[in-house]
Formats: C-alpha cells, sequence, structure tokens
C-alpha cells in the first residue's frame, strides 16, 4: 500500500478531508484505515479562523479520527514565528478569529484589538465578518513599525459552493494600504511545515494536499514527497502542466489512493496507458483507469517540460481523453 514506509500522514484538510461542513466521501473511512495500519495522522491546515479544539470537534462528527492534538494550523505556525521575534509576553494585534488569539496567547504573547496599545507585530489569518474596523488597526500598527505575519497566503479557499476569497486576498487590504508584505507562516513556506515536524515527530512524513501551489510547493520546499488528491482545487490540466516545484510524488483520486499499492509510472506508461508526444502534442493510447491515464501523461509531460511547463494546448488530446 501507498502509505506503506510513511510513519507519518500531514494531511491538508479544506478540500482533502471535507468541503465546508460535509465529508468527502470515503475520506473518513480511508482515513480509520490508515491510522488502524499504523499511520499517524496530522491535520495540517492554512486556516488559522479555528481552535486546534474545534477543528478536530468538527472532524469527529464528520467521520473522521481526530484529536485536538493532531491538528497543526497556520496560526500555531504564526504565533511561533512572532514568538522568536519579539519579547516576551509582548502584545500582538490579531486580526482574525478565536483560532489566532488561542495560538497567540499559547505562545506566551497578548492577543490585543487596536493600534493604540502598541503591539510588537500584527498577525493576519482569515475569520469570517473580519472587518474593516479591525484590517484598519492593523494598518495602523504595520505603519507604526510592528512586525506584520500572515497566518498564510491562500488567495481562495474551496467550499460546496466554490472557491470564496482565502486569507491571502485578505492580506492585500494592510499590505497595499502600509505598503509592507508580511512575512507568511503557512504553506509553502516552512514555518508550518516545522511546526508539523515539531508537534508530530515524523521522521518520513507524506504531503497529502489537493493545492499545487501550497500543500505539493510546500512539500518539495521541505524536501519531503506528497500525493496530490483530486477532491479540491487543482484539476488533471493543472497537474499536467505543473512546474517542478509544484510536481506531486503521488497522484490520487481521492483518499482511496492511500490504501492501494501504487502502480509503476515509467517512460509515460502506468497500467493500460502509454502517452506519446506527436509533433509537439502529448496523446494518450490504451485503456484503463482514468487516474492511470493521468499519472502516465503527467509522467510524460513533465519529462518534456524539463524546468518549465507544459502547454495546455499541448495536452489537450489527454484532458479530452480521461475527461
Amino acid at each position: 500500500m501507498l502509505i506503506d514506509g510513511y510513519d507519518t500522514l500531514l494531511l491538508d484538510l479544506d478540500g482533502v478531508v471535507y468541503l465546508g461542513s460535509h465529508a468527502v466521501p470515503g475520506a473518513p473511512e480511508a482515513l480509520e484505515e490508515a491510522q488502524r495500519r499504523g499511520a499517524r495522522l496530522a491535520y495540517v491546515t492554512n486556516n488559522a479562523s479555528r481552535t486546534p479544539s474545534a477543528i478536530a470537534a468538527h472532524l469527529r462528527e464528520l467521520g473522521a479520527p481526530a484529536e485536538a492534538g493532531d491538528v497543526v494550523t497556520s496560526a500555531q505556525a504564526a504565533a511561533r514565528l512572532i514568538a522568536e521575534r519579539v519579547p516576551p509576553g509582548a502584545n500582538v494585534l490579531v486580526v482574525g478569529g478565536s483560532g489566532l488569539r488561542l495560538a497567540v496567547r499559547d505562545q506566551g504573547l497578548r492577543p490585543v484589538s487596536t493600534a493604540v496599545e502598541s503591539p510588537a507585530a500584527v498577525v493576519q489569518g482569515i475569520a469570517p465578518g473580519l472587518s474593516y474596523g479591525l484590517l484598519s488597526e492593523g494598518a495602523l500598527a504595520v505603519r507604526h513599525g510592528a512586525l506584520f505575519v500572515a497566518s498564510n497566503g491562500d488567495s481562495t479557499m474551496p467550499t460546496r459552493r466554490g472557491e470564496l476569497p482565502g486569507n491571502g486576498a485578505m492580506v492585500r487590504v494592510i499590505a497595499a494600504a502600509t505598503g509592507v508584505e508580511p512575512v507568511y507562516a503557512g504553506k509553502p513556506e516552512p514555518p508550518l511545515h516545522r511546526e508539523s515536524m515539531i508537534r508530530t515527530g515524523a521522521r518520513r512524513p507524506l504531503v497529502v494536499g489537493d493545492r499545487l501551489d501550497t500543500d505539493i510547493e510546500g512539500a518539495t520546499n521541505a524536501g519531503v514527497e506528497s500525493l496530490l488528491v483530486l477532491t479540491g482545487v487543482a484539476t488533471p490540466a493543472d497537474a499536467l502542466t505543473a512546474e517542478p516545484r509544484h510536481r506531486p510524488t503521488y497522484i490520487g483520486e481521492d483518499l482511496g489512493a492511500l490504501l492501494r499499492p501504487y502502480p509503476e509510472v515509467r517512460d509515460g506508461a502506468c497500467g493500460g496507458w502509454r502517452a506519446r508526444w506527436r509533433e509537439g502534442v502529448l496523446f494518450l493510447e490504451g485503456e484503463g483507469s482514468r487516474i492511470d491515464g493521468l499519472r502516465a501523461a503527467c509522467d510524460a509531460a513533465w519529462a518534456a517540460a524539463g524546468d518549465g511547463r507544459a502547454e495546455e494546448d499541448a495536452v489537450k488530446p489527454v484532458l479530452d481523453r480521461i475527461g
């Protein structure tokens, strides 16, 4: 099985385990089985709005095995990053939700809500109902020299209704108003991966995610292997045209891929499929499962692109074939 040889699964949440308030079909069952087979589950999320306890409770409601200690958030990574750069007990202006405030407090810092309290840092994370007033306080503090840290830079977040603005979009308000770019703690930057390793003690982790620009790039930056699942943001077209830092080690339809042997992918062939280039266009020959076809085509596309990326027009026949 794919999980053999890995001691810890570093799992993204949105688009991997759930979409909003609903579980991705089959995800809870796959995670239960992975845990039964000895894998440590760590839920690693760029979403800083909720506390680990609240996230774990939501996961259990969906049927996934989870305790608060299994959850690692970008809020925790951001709080540790700040604690390493400001004096103990310093005021930190929190532009975000309860998860971010708790993480700041857990690092021995004092969360505040106004610039008049002279915060040493401003930390921003996504939260429902984030107000203009709080964004304004954050901008004032950054203008007065406060360290500016963002939990993550995701421009969007997946929901059952579609992709909504993420923290990366909201961060642009303070950045545009002050001319100061934040230090990012979340994926794909190293702080969240470091936080995950500290909290889990993982020695051979497998990163599992649905986004190339956060989950997979974060794994690449950390030098660890990754599984891309197609239940969230990334599409087959995205995978085929991925640049090197966005290329996963493995591709699966969903978390069920963890519990199956991973087929050999070599020289543009996988299962009953073979991908071949003809006159600058990639074609897929043979038959079999859709996901094996994508694996074969990605191998051929990435080999041909080298350090670059394949053009979408060049891989369109593959997309037409696998749907």
